[in-house]
């Protein structure tokens, strides 16, 4: 033991006598190292990586969730004389250009090819800031060989969220937390939420006391009107459903009313299609004083935030034929003019009662069907029914397809409709389709994407197709915003249940990020649940701005989901 102190006392001399200090620029630690006199072969340049993510553009530089100490590992062992000056570090400013900063170099006792490089405190870099580090050809190898050309990288540190509150963002609120798809039932005989509900509570209480969060947004499905037995009997009015939700999740309501009556974290409302019938009122009564973000279209609603109204909210299913409102179809049925509730609410109720009779054998059966690919509307059905089949197989129910079963009393419809009624029936003669609702919804597609301002028409045969798809979702970020308006920078829906953090580029060539927030139902499927994401604004002086998604526990921890992206303001 005595040994190994001694040792260890002479290392550190060494170390402390090797440092160099060099005004204007990098520091330098100089360690000698022994020649080793085995025959080399001749080489024209060292090669070099980093332990760090680099690259070599400052529009997009990697992020890495926290550096204290870049480690750059050369090809060769290197010339303690030659480091001097050999690196330079820059931190970037908010409009991109390069800030000489301080820092130390020296080269690692234990292996001459390594070069450590840290700020001038040796700490960690802050958080949310961009860097780079310029290693020129000065540098040399014990044999004199130089790098090929000069090394230049860049490099960004995340903007980790922390529910006590991040120490490098100055006690600023400056991060706004997007939570969906919490699905709220009115009975927890048949809810989705009821396991996390006291999960939700909890992590709505630590947001309200994070020093650093400024908003809060609900991006869509907090009360759930879809997710009901066929034979569920509702009551009288939708608004006596908003307040019966509301009652049974008591605990829920009370914790985002506290975070709006404190007035410091601003809430925000998007609808969503479970509860794409909940009205601006609805919402105000329950949750009185919240924000909300509306479309002029009932049950929709994108929400623009960010200090540049680069940020982009919503969420998404507007792009979804069997979620989107659906204004045309069945008005000749309601009698109304504002009926909009699309099939996928038909479909959650059947969907519903094949999850509370526990998934039984059934005895339906699907009769065979042909489609016409040369008739894009018929196809279209074809495709609709293959779907409802495939649906259906899956979910089966006790009930014979045939009987009048599904309860309505909502959005204008009062009838009891049976499944056949939902499904395209093919005659056996001419081979035409024909439903009973929805029986226009081929045709109106296009009509349908313009009232509910989708900018860009989603083709018929993609849309039936893909509604299941949740990456087909995602893509409509890129499609819908990215490709078609360089200031949203951000965008961040919900609706799939399935949490992403995607890197994109717009149609300018600029880095832009899509984010899903997720869940936080019981069971996602085999997907995280209790997810959310986190937008963080940039730093006084820094141009970096963050997204993150992130996984609640129910012991009130939060873990990294996936990979930090970032965007640069230049």
């Amino acid at each position: 033991m005595k040994h190994k102190s001694s040792m260890g006392i002479i290392v550190g001399m060494i170390l402390l006598l090797c440092l160099v200090f060099l005004a204007g620029g990098c520091s330098t630690t100089q360690t000698s190292t022994t020649q080793s006199t085995t025959t080399q072969p001749a080489v024209n340049f060292m090669t070099v990586t980093s332990n760090i993510a680099v690259s070599s553009e400052a529009s997009s530089p990697p992020v890495n969730n926290s550096v204290q100490t870049i480690t750059f590992k050369f090809s060769q062992p290197l010339d303690v004389k030659t480091i001097t000056g050999a690196v330079t570090l820059f931190k970037l400013d908010t409009a991109g250009n390069p800030v000489e900063e301080p820092c130390l170099v020296k080269i690692d006792p234990t292996n001459p090819a390594l070069l450590l490089v840290n700020n001038q405190s040796v700490a960690k870099f802050t958080d949310g800031e961009e860097h780079k580090i310029v290693i020129s050809q000065a540098l040399k190898s014990t044999t004199g060989v130089a790098l090929e050309k000069e090394f230049t990288g860049f490099f960004a540190t995340n903007h980790a969220f922390m529910m006590s509150g991040n120490p490098d963002l100055n006690n600023t609120r400056s991060q706004i937390v997007v939570i969906s798809d919490i699905h709220l039932g009115v009975d927890d005989a048949f809810a989705e939420t009821k396991e996390n509900r006291q999960a939700l509570v909890d992590f709505l209480g630590q947001i309200r006391n994070s020093p650093n969060v400024k908003e809060l947004v609900i991006d869509g499905d907090l009360v759930d009107e879809w997710f009901l037995p066929m034979n569920y009997v509702m009551p009288q009015t939708e608004s006596a459903l908003v307040d019966a939700i509301a009652a049974n999740n008591r605990t829920v309501f009370d914790a985002f009313n506290n975070i709006i009556g404190d007035g410091i974290i601003k809430v925000t409302y998007v609808n969503g299609n479970h509860d794409i019938l909940v009205t601006q009122a609805d919402i105000q009564r329950i949750l009185p004083g919240i924000n909300q973000a509306s479309d002029a279209e009932q049950g929709l609603g994108t929400y623009i935030t960010g200090v540049n109204s680069e940020i982009a909210i919503e969420h998404g299913h507007r792009y979804n034929f069997f979620c989107a409102p659906d204004p045309f179809s069945n008005r000749d049925i309601t009698k109304n003019n504002t009926s909009i509730l699309p099939a996928g609410y038909f479909f959650t109720r059947i969907a519903t009662s094949s999850v509370v009779e526990n998934h039984p054998a059934s005895s339906n059966i699907f009769p065979a069907i042909t489609g016409n690919e040369k008739d894009a509307i018929q196809y279209g059905y074809f495709l609709y029914a293959k779907i409802w089949a495939s649906i259906l197989s899956g979910l089966p129910i006790n009930e014979s397809f045939s009987d009048k079963v599904l309860k309505t009393n909502i959005d204008g419809f009062t009838e009891t409709y049976a499944v056949n009624d939902l499904v395209p029936q093919q005659d056996p003669v001419t081979g035409i389709f024909s439903v009973t609702l929805y029986k226009e919804i081929m045709d109106n597609w296009v009509e349908r994407q313009k009232i509910n301002g989708v900018a860009v028409n989603i083709p018929l045969k993609d849309a039936v197709i893909n509604a299941a798809a949740s990456n087909f979702t995602d893509i409509q970020a890129n499609t819908q915003y990215f490709n078609r308006d360089a200031s949203k920078r951000i965008v961040v829906f919900g609706h799939t249940h399935v949490t992403r953090n995607l890197l994109f580029t717009n149609l300018e060539g600029k880095n832009a990020i899509y984010a899903n927030s997720g869940t936080w139902i019981d069971d996602a499927q085999g997907y995280p649940t209790m997810t959310f994401a986190v937008i963080t604004l940039p730093n006084a002086g820094s141009g970096i701005e963050s997204v993150n998604v992130y996984k609640y526990s129910a012991n009130k921890t939060i873990t990294q989901w996936e990979d930090a992206q970032v965007i640069t303001r230049w």
